[in-house]
């Protein structure tokens, strides 16, 4: 077949990379080999491996072009407010302000160059996360075993696999041949599918073609891996044709960016729909561009506040020149670019993005990678259960002798370590027991004169191909997990396999094994004991288990015949430990009278017969030791977790119970509230929008999941206007990972698939390490908002002294400026351009109440209310204290006279320069102390600690607490001193005189806007103090529902709720 073909074809689950009649697992074994050309005997030869590794390509996922620095750079320059810079660079250049337009390039140019940088390093640090699934495979060529690299595998060639690979490509399993075989094999498919447990392959069946993946037990997946066993099987899809590969070309696939035409009933539109659509089409490519529909509700928010700051910039400069009749008078028209300067917060990028660098660089040591730096604005949580919040670890929880009672292990952060956890005894069944597990007693006292325990453990470590075995870093296992649970709990009691059958003369020798069979769901060993009896140990499923069994020792502990009574407590008993979301299995046993010939024929059938049932053991994959209390700071922080499984319901709601996302008091809330909280994957796929938006509540649980009902959970979350983030690891997590406000993939566990899907990567694969990132992008809103506030106020306070100074003119009718065009200019390097005050602000440490608080509202951002008129006050305070500079020493002590041309020239303007000397240090001075009073937007400058003793010092701790703000302060502080004593700079540059007896109304003016700032403050923490104590009880949450005592959906953060804060009570 042509390359090109092969490549047209489109890809169906299940097919080749050369196309076959049908899927792989709907075909004989015989066919495959038929359709694919290939040997079952010698494999391929080198020759042909060659031509179709040429033809078909390699092996491999198609990564994308990777890191492009071009595309990098593009996305750093396409945005709106720097957009904005750009226009106003290029007019500042186009009327002849050159210093201006300089200063602006200089800010874009570093602006483009940190972000760049940024976006740069976290896309090379996720190229090092990325690894190969499998680097290397067997495969079998010219009738020879050779290791060959995987991205070299091709269709046709035939692999071995066994315990502990990786599967290279999608494989059809063989039967049938004495040289292939499928031994007891079984796969870890989580990554794929979100089973959290391994799946027994067989090779004999066909099914039918439409089976989902997860059914397909004569197939073994890309990127699976080998739990037990050993088998055999032909490639048949290698490279973005495997399942793997599909999903992640269709996460990779474009959306499309066009609008739909409306047509009527008849299929029909009209001109004007296709104009409709095509002007809206227009309007999303123009929105993209300038980003004011793309991104996070922050980024839109900052590119349209650039437009309309623009905006205001143009009016603000026209006012100017109207002001003067439109005057050509150079230095008017300066003064008007500079006026509508003073609009634009030129940092504001800079400090936004190194802000987030900063953050982002304090996350890696906090085991979170961000990949982009907008993601963390709002976090409403959706969680993936599987190694997320549980630990991936099968674990025995508890084990029932009927004779004996029940056997429970404790909480312990070690699941291979046998010597954590205490074990506990009850005689109660579980299915009378419930959650008491009696008093913790030595394993030693629970085994003597108990011949009842001895012979369960027997089962479990002899009847168990796991291995337990303590090494230099600790407790090490290999094996299937479930017989790693049994191994470690027959180890707790110093009953280790090791122990019976190491070395010459073992206590056990086995002399048969029967691997677990799908069909039989069973698995046995016959085993002699020295100098005693052979014994028959079987596990398996509880129903097939009581369906060979015959005897039982019951209460009294004396051997009977089993009945249909023994049998109903049987069942009772397991599906009381499977409420407490545990996967129950069965172990009997019996003497053998048969053959102890290891080379002998046994007959499975009569072997797992007359059995005498021993008991049943609890197993379940342990919530991580954080997890709980990750859980509840979610809560108190107002974040809602979901958690989204492929586990038994059962299991499911007990692991969600116990680690809080579940309310321990369901029984208190409506039936109908009750039933929504936790659902099954069938069931929520069944309801439409309409019925899933009238739940009372979205599914705290669902169980037995798939890949696209985890996508309607949160577009569920999106109609009920939540920001909603997905933890996950697995490919089944990336389309759910890719739709989320925020992907949150797993970074050691985690597929290749779900990293690029995701925006956020815990490095230590820990649900409770969302709670850092959580606590680290509030940190940043928080100071986003600080810095916002006080770039925006003296942008507020700049504009309107300009434009309130207009008033003054001349002989001539002129305005004459209050500010020089320079000295705006330098207040805008020192203040705003430089931002390194800002920057200062960026870098404060979070509050302590910073998690005990909802979040902010995604309606408001960083734009409150509070924060705008925050903004207003500030900004016209600064103006007027400037105003009345200026004012006082022109009229107040100075006689009156403007003069002529004092706007360029000193000559008879001795007053109205040393007036606007006056001014320029106010204003510059009231700029940088405004920046040390946004260190708490609503405490006191001199009381940011209310709970210190020092009363009349502890503001100067809390400045010298963040130096990099001190200095920053500082440093503009004394930049000004020498604009207006170095002679030529000050009058021919600056266009001031510099000033003597003025400094006494720089100084009473410095105390006036301190007074200011903190009467104002004063004023927001009554009002607020007094909302709080009118909502204390009041429960006025229209937007949650509160389920013992958390909040299970929390929308938005009322402006109300704020005065709960610690700051609020200062």
């Amino acid at each position: 077949m042509p390359k090109a073909e092969s490549e047209n074809v489109e890809h169906v689950p299940g097919q080749s990379n050369k196309p076959m009649s049908l899927p792989a697992h709907a075909l004989t074994i015989e066919a495959v080999r038929d359709e694919l050309e290939a040997d079952l005997e010698d494999g391929l030869t080198e020759a042909e491996c060659q031509r179709r590794l040429e033809e078909y390509g390699r092996n491999e996922l198609d990564d994308g072009p990777g890191v492009q620095p071009v595309k990098i750079l593009i996305h750093q320059i396409a945005n709106a407010m720097l957009l904005v810079l750009i226009l106003a660079m290029a007019v500042s250049f186009g009327i002849g302000s050159y210093i201006e337009g300089g200063v602006i390039s200089a800010v874009i140019i570093v602006n483009i160059i940190v972000g760049f940088l940024q976006e740069y390093s976290a896309e090379k640090t996720m190229d090092s996360l990325r690894s190969l699934s499998s680097p290397t495979a067997s495969a079998v060529r010219e009738g020879k075993t050779f290791t060959v690299p995987t991205v070299e595998i091709v269709i046709g060639d035939m692999v071995e696999l066994k315990t502990g690979d990786t599967i290279p490509a999608d494989v059809r399993l063989l039967w049938g041949s004495s040289l292939v075989e499928v031994m007891n094999f079984e796969t870890d498919e989580a990554l794929l599918t979100g089973e959290a447990l391994p799946v027994q392959k067989t090779a004999k069946e066909v099914y039918d073609q439409e089976t989902g993946p997860g059914d397909r037990l004569n197939v073994a997946y890309s990127s699976s891996t080998v739990t037990k066993g050993r088998a055999r099987g032909i490639v048949f899809a290698v490279g973005m044709k495997t399942e793997i590969g599909s999903i992640a070309a269709a996460l990779r696939a474009k959306d499309k960016k066009t609008r739909k035409v409306k047509l009527d009933e008849n299929g029909k539109a009209s001109l004007r729909r296709y104009a409709q659509a095509w002007g809206l089409t227009a309007g999303d490519f123009i929105g993209r561009f300038l980003g004011v529909n793309v991104g996070t509700p922050l980024q839109r928010k900052l590119s349209k506040l650039a437009i309309l700051l623009f905006g205001i910039a143009v009016i603000c400069a026209i006012i100017v020149l109207g002001a003067n009749s439109f005057s050509n008078n150079t230095e008017v028209i300066i003064y008007a670019v500079a006026t509508g300067l003073s609009m634009i917060p030129a940092s504001l990028i800079v400090v936004l993005t190194i802000t987030m660098a900063a953050g982002t660089k304090q996350m890696v040591q906090r085991h979170v990678v961000v990949r982009k730096l907008d993601s963390l604005e709002a976090l409403g949580a959706v969680t993936d259960k599987t190694g997320t919040l549980t630990q991936g670890k099968m674990v025995t929880k508890k084990a029932w002798i009927p004779s004996r009672g029940t056997y429970s292990v404790g909480i312990s952060d070690h699941p291979f370590d046998p010597t954590k956890g205490d074990l506990s005894h009850t005689r109660q069944p579980p299915s009378q027991s419930g959650s008491n597990e009696g008093n913790a007693i030595p394993f030693s006292d629970l085994l003597k004169d108990n011949d009842d325990l001895e012979c369960l453990l027997n089962v479990a470590s002899l009847a168990n191909l796991a291995h337990v075995h303590k090494s230099e870093d600790g407790w090490k296992a290999r094996g299937d997990p479930t017989e790693i649970a049994m191994q470690v709990f027959a180890s707790r009691f110093n009953w280790n396999r090791e122990r019976w059958t190491a070395g010459d003369s073992a206590e056990w020798s086995q002399v048969a094994e029967f691997p677990f069979d799908s069909d039989v769901k069973k698995m046995s060993v016959i085993f002699q004991q020295k100098e005693k009896d052979c014994m028959v140990f079987t596990k398996g499923a509880v129903e097939r288990i009581l369906g060979s069994c015959t005897h039982v020792k019951w209460d009294d502990g004396n051997m009977t015949d089993m009945n249909e009574y023994h049998r109903s407590q049987v069942l009772k008993n397991m599906e009381a430990l499977a409420s407490q979301g545990l996967r129950v299995l069965a172990l009997a046993s019996k003497k053998w009278k048969g053959s102890t010939d290891a080379k002998a024929q046994f007959d499975r059938a009569e072997v797992e017969q007359e059995l005498t049932f021993q008991g049943l053991i609890g197993i379940y994959d342990p919530p991580r030791p954080e997890s709980a209390g990750a859980v509840a700071e979610c809560h108190t922080a107002g974040i809602a977790v979901h958690m989204l499984t492929g586990d038994h319901p059962g299991t499911a709601k007990a692991i969600a119970t116990q680690v809080g996302i579940l309310p321990k008091n369901m029984s208190t809330f409506s039936q109908a509230t009750i039933d929504a909280m936790v659902m099954t994957a069938s069931s929520f796929d069944k309801l439409s929008e309409d019925e899933i938006d009238n739940l009372p509540v979205l599914p705290l649980v669902i169980a037995r999941c798939s890949p696209n009902t985890k996508v309607r959970m949160i577009e569920a979350l999106h109609r009920r206007k939540c920001f909603a983030a997905m933890t996950g690891d697995g490919v089944n997590d990336s389309p759910s990972l890719k739709r989320a406000d925020v992907g949150i993939a797993m970074g050691q566990s985690g597929s290749d698939v779900a990293k690029d899907a995701s925006d956020i990567i815990l490095t230590d694969d820990n649900f409770a390490s969302i709670l850092n990132a959580v606590e680290e992008g509030r940190r940043m809103f928080d100071n986003i908002q600080k810095f916002v506030l006080h770039l925006l106020a003296q942008n507020i306070a700049q504009a309107c002294t300009l434009l309130i100074g207009l008033v003054f003119k001349d002989d001539v009718n002129l305005s004459v400026f209050p500010l020089s065009p320079i000295e705006v200019l330098w207040i805008i390097m020192i203040t705003s351009a430089a931002g390194l005050p800002d920057m200062g602000l960026g870098f404060e440490i979070a509050t302590p109440d910073i998690m005990q608080r909802p979040p902010q509202s995604l309606k408001s951002g960083v734009f409150t209310l509070e924060i705008m008129i925050d903004m207003v006050v500030y900004g016209l305070w600064m103006a007027v204290l400037c105003l009345c500079a200026f004012s006082l020493v022109l009229f107040g002590w100075g006689d009156g006279q403007i003069g002529q041309g004092c706007n360029d020239s000193y000559d008879s303007c001795d007053n109205v320069f040393r007036a606007r000397a006056t001014t320029f240090v106010c204003l510059t001075w009231f700029s940088l102390f405004l920046a040390w009073e946004m260190v708490s937007m609503r405490r006191s400058f001199f009381r940011m600690q209310p709970g210190s003793k020092k009363y009349f010092t502890q503001w100067i701790e809390d400045v010298w607490r963040n130096q990099f703000l001190f200095w920053s302060v500082m440093a503009g502080f004394i930049t000004v001193f020498p604009t207006l004593y170095i002679p030529v700079i000050n009058r021919k540059v600056f266009k001031h005189e510099g000033i003597s007896w003025e400094w006494g109304i720089v100084f009473v003016e410095a105390i006036m806007f301190f007074i200011g700032i903190e009467a104002w403050k004063w004023v927001k923490r009554a009002y607020f103090r007094r909302a709080a104590r009118k909502n204390v009880g009041a429960g006025e949450h229209g937007n949650e529902v509160n389920l013992g005592g958390f909040k299970v959906v929390s929308e938005q953060r009322s402006e109300e709720n704020d005065g709960l804060r610690d700051e609020e009570k200062a």
